[in-house]
């Protein structure tokens, strides 16, 4: 029996992705690995359907749990509230509950300057990551209170440090992170936990903002001082573990930056 058996957990961004070496390259799934190493059954969403369903595949033959994949992508001019409402709908019909929700998914047009960023590569940002965050926490919030559930979302160092050429993802994720506050205050009566978590992984995404802007990458990444960066299953993941575990109930409202796997409290 696993710490989440009998959970259902929706993680936003959790299609398989893997980095150059094979292994592991996406925090959304490397999270999704360690949940359904716990039990949980998983409802993982994305824009690309075949990363999905290799997720699905792949975890449910290794660890024997279910997984339900929704093809969902929040953007401008989409009916966004009806994209989300169709996800947890899904969800409901399926497994009846809803413990954990975990807001993972982001895109932006990392590297390019702000004087440089059209409205558009804005909108990416602010609309997969901020508005994506909002529209799931109010869909999930009846049933998380049934269940006094838990919310990770996850925000950036971009944000808290400034880091060039990532305006819009930066303004996403410091709105995230603020919207995550704000939850924690509100809901904390309801027994909602509310957490964010501020990650420096080694991802296929970090992969290939190394190889498009390598100049921008030397500005921005540098080696954690524990000489590695963290692990999108092994460290991010466990931490999402257990801030959702009903045996560790975390202080919500708090920040958590993984660098190399130190895990600190600002």
């Amino acid at each position: 029996m696993g710490h989440l058996t009998g959970k259902t957990a929706i993680i936003t961004g959790a299609g398989r992705a893997v980095l150059k070496d094979g292994s592991c390259g996406s925090i959304g799934y490397g999270i999704a690995t360690a949940y359904a190493k716990e039990g949980a059954n998983l409802v993982i969403t994305g824009r690309n359907v075949k990363k999905l369903e290799d997720a699905k595949e792949e975890l449910e033959r290794l660890y024997g749990i279910k997984v339900l994949t929704v093809q969902a992508d929040v953007s401008d001019g989409s009916d966004n509230e009806a994209v989300v409402k169709n996800v947890i709908d899904k969800t409901i019909e399926t497994f009846g509950r809803i413990d954990v929700l975990i807001n993972n998914a982001q895109a932006s047009a990392s590297g390019v300057t702000l004087a440089e960023h059209t409205t558009e590569q804005f909108n990416l940002a602010m609309y997969s990551g901020l508005y994506a965050t909002f529209y799931y926490m109010k869909a999930c919030y009846p049933y998380l209170k049934e269940t006094k559930g838990s919310v990770i979302n996850f925000a950036s160092g971009a944000g808290l440090f400034g880091n060039f050429g990532q305006c819009s993802y930066a303004a996403a994720k410091e709105g995230i992170r603020g919207l995550t506050r704000v939850a924690a205050t509100e809901w904390g009566k309801d027994g909602i936990n509310v957490n964010i978590v501020c990650p420096l992984a080694w991802t296929a995404q970090l992969e290939q903002f190394q190889d498009a802007y390598p100049d921008a990458f030397k500005a921005n990444v540098h080696m954690p001082p524990m000489g590695h960066y963290g692990n999108s299953e092994l460290e991010i993941g466990r931490v999402c573990v257990q801030l959702a575990s009903p045996d560790f109930k975390y202080m919500t409202g708090e920040t958590i930056t993984l660098e190399g796997g130190m895990g600190q409290r600002p």
